[in-house]
């Protein structure tokens, strides 16, 4: 069986899009993911360290961003870095934010600290509870729709670069053997 020239050209032109498309997303990941570094625009969350720790893995830089851009020369790490900032993003999502809450619910004095305030409320899953999200994390402002709208960005970019990378593995594979054919 011998690939026309049609078939090779529809392969090269699905390879430059699936290339564009994955450097795309690997830049949108990796914007979303200083964003999450910046809660409201602000670094001194950065510099005093209070971040999540999903947010200060940084797979969104490292993983749905450097690896995606570096695997349009490997497939196989694009998977993986992708599959990283996906599965992070989902358990980030599921965790909840990272923030200063109030822990005075168990004494009459009032306490605050940070950390993953609905990680363990299993009576109510934020996500879906919206009047959590103001009453809940007290710094920084709006922690909530921070995280959620950033990791759920992450999560819908990575799960967009998973099948790209899966069509473009196709792809290449389709274009080698019709390439293999055809001589």
């Amino acid at each position: 069986m011998v690939s026309s020239p049609c078939t090779q050209a529809s392969s090269r032109t699905c390879s430059r899009i699936l290339g564009l498309s994955l450097g795309t997303a690997a830049l949108f990941a990796a914007g979303a993911n200083v964003a999450l570094l910046l809660p409201n625009w602000d670094v001194t969350y950065l510099l005093r360290g209070l971040l999540g720790r999903h947010a200060m893995l940084g797979t969104g830089l490292w993983g749905g961003g450097l690896m995606v851009l570096t695997a349009l020369l490997s497939g196989g790490l694009a998977l993986l870095g992708a599959l990283i900032c996906f599965v992070t993003s989902g358990v980030a999502l599921k965790d909840g934010p990272f923030c200063m809450f109030d822990v005075s619910s168990f004494n009459q004095t009032q306490a605050w600290k940070y950390g993953y305030p609905f990680k363990d409320l299993h009576s109510r899953n934020y996500l879906y509870d919206r009047s959590l999200w103001n009453s809940v994390c007290l710094e920084p402002s709006a922690a909530v729709v921070w995280h959620v709208s950033l990791f759920s960005a992450l999560l819908c970019i990575s799960l967009l670069q998973l099948l790209l990378v899966v069509v473009h593995v196709i792809n290449s594979l389709l274009g080698l053997f019709c390439s293999l054919c055809e001589k």
